[in-house]
Parts: structure tokens; sequence; C-alpha cells
């Protein structure tokens, strides 16, 4: 992707990239519903959710670049943007280092070069702190229910908590290529797992949900943050001190 001058404006339809942007000193325009971070960005023009991007909207904005993800995203209305004359970045994350990567790329493009690399130090230096979880418990991450699904080997969510010294508890489940597979409740019961996570997004697990989910499988059961653990960008630096304590709870 070439510019004749570093691009400014911008149209985030990536919630984490939104605050990425934001933070390496992108003009950001236009935002999904979804990018509440950071709530200093009230000035962004709403386009839609992620999946439904209003291109109508974005064509009034007239950003200089649009960036989009391609697990976030469809396909179909990246390519309307791409058809419309706009230059999109579209990014695919499934690692820690993928992450990293990202950042380093954005900065580049946005001539933002030194303040990428800042951040990219601390969030190395960061993960590199946290306290790892020695008998490596075997944990279930799911995102959604009714149907379950769970956040597979092959996610961003995966590295995340392997760097923690937890396992994936679909390491074991032989289903290789789904990103986020839908699971059964007596495929739950056969993994048996050491935990259950209930991620705050994108289903918004509560109380309830733990009580429920935990008397159903017998198996602890707990509450997590989201954004700890599948915002990559900037929003990853500011988790470092949740990761911490999440490893000493689950090191007791």
């Amino acid at each position: 992707m070439h510019f004749d001058q570093a691009p400014s404006r911008v149209v985030s339809l990536v919630p984490s990239i939104t605050e990425l942007a934001f933070d390496l000193g992108f003009e950001v325009i236009g935002k999904t519903k979804f990018c509440v971070h950071p709530e200093s960005l009230d000035s962004a023009t709403v386009v839609g959710g992620t999946k439904n991007v209003r291109v109508d909207i974005v064509k009034q904005l007239r950003p200089d670049l649009i960036l989009a993800n391609k697990e976030e995203n469809t396909k179909p209305k990246v390519e309307e943007l791409i058809e419309a004359g706009f230059s999109v970045f579209v990014s695919d994350v499934s690692t820690i280092d993928e992450s990293l990567d990202l950042i380093q790329r954005l900065g580049e493009l946005g001539g933002f070069t030194e303040h990428a690399e800042q951040l990219i130090d601390i969030i190395s230096s960061g993960l590199k702190s946290i306290p790892s979880i020695h008998y490596h418990p075997r944990v279930l991450y799911l995102i959604w229910q009714e149907p379950y699904m769970a956040a597979g080997t092959d996610t961003y969510i995966s590295h995340i908590i392997s760097r923690l010294g937890i396992k994936n508890a679909l390491n074991d489940w032989g289903k290789r290529g789904i990103r986020y597979p839908k699971i059964a409740p007596d495929q739950i019961k056969k993994l048996q797992p050491d935990f259950i996570l209930l991620s705050s997004e994108p289903y918004p697990f509560k109380e309830k949900h733990l009580k429920m989910i935990e008397r159903a499988f017998d198996v602890p059961t707990l509450l997590v943050d989201g954004e700890c653990f599948s915002w990559y960008g900037s929003r990853q630096a500011k988790s470092i001190d949740y990761l911490k304590d999440f490893s000493r709870l689950l090191s007791k």
C-alpha cells in the first residue's frame, strides 16, 4: 500500500484498532458502534457495526485510509469499499507476534514509527513480566452461548492464555482450522477442562450465566474481561496488570 504522503484521516471498522489508531496519532473520523475506546473519541462519526458497515456514510467522510480486519469485517463490505476507490488496510491477527507487527506497520504507514516501537516495547516487556502458571491448567474460553462457541487454538485469545501458562482445552479436541467452533454441552463435558472462562464480549456473560454453567458442567467457572484477552493493539499495554492478577488467581 503506497501513499504520496502519510494518511491522516482514517475510518476504523475494528474496535481494538480504533483505539490503536487514535493512540498512535491518526485522526479517527469514523468508527463502528462497538468502538468504545477511547471515550474521548465522541467526535468520530458512527458508520454502523463491524458486520454492517454503512458505505454511504463512509463515502461522505472521505477518509484517507480505512482500517479493517479479516475476522471482524465481512469480505463483501470490504470489497465494496475498495471498489468505491478507498484505500483499505486489512489486518489478520491470530498471534501475539502478528499483533505487534500490526502496530509496527500502522506506525510506519502513518509516520508514527517511533511511537509504535515504544508501544511494542511496553507490550513485549509487559507480557514477559506476567508470572506463568506452572501447573498449566486446561481452560475452555467461551465467547457465546446458544449455541456455545469457544476460542479455538488459532486465535489471539489462545495465544494470550498460552503466554500465561494456560492450555486451551480445545488443543485436545482434534478439530482444527475453525477459530471459534460451536461446541455442544456433551462435548464440553467430555473435554473436562479445569476451568471455564466466560468472556465479557462478544456475548455479555454475567453472574447468572456463571452460576448456570458452573452447575451444568460442575467445573470452576470465571467471568473474564474480554478486552484484556482479545483486543490487540494499545489495549494490551493497558491489560498487563489485569492479566498478572488473573495469572496469580489461577496459580493459587
